[in-house]
């Protein structure tokens, strides 16, 4: 299911991958439904790939993605394993250990 990105979603997008020359589109010509998992999955080269990109974000951008998460807008679950931990190490430490809880609660995850 797709759902269209907001200006502030392609803001994100271009940071994490500016190869993509600003494109939301797959290879296949669907728009992407999220921002983080075609990052996770197709554009990262590897799991640090994927912490070096999440690096760029600023904290605004942080709690940005996790409220998508937390209505479900933006899929955490699926990333690659590593993935979702860089995730969650990233909105500890540039926000704080209890959004993380509130987003790992939110997500069902221990």
């Amino acid at each position: 299911m797709s759902r269209e990105f907001s200006q502030m979603d392609k803001q994100i997008f271009d940071k994490l991958a500016p190869e993509a020359g600003g494109s939301t589109m797959s290879k296949m010509g669907h728009s992407y439904p999220f921002i983080l998992r075609p990052i996770s999955h197709k554009i990262a080269q590897s799991a640090e790939d994927f912490r070096e990109r999440l690096e760029r974000l600023d904290a605004t951008e942080i709690d940005y993605l996790v409220g998508l998460a937390m209505e479900e807008k933006e899929d955490i679950r699926s990333l690659e394993e590593e993935d979702v931990d860089s995730f969650m190490e990233l909105v500890r430490n540039k926000l704080s250990p209890e959004r993380e809880k509130e987003l790992k609660a939110k997500l069902g995850f221990a």
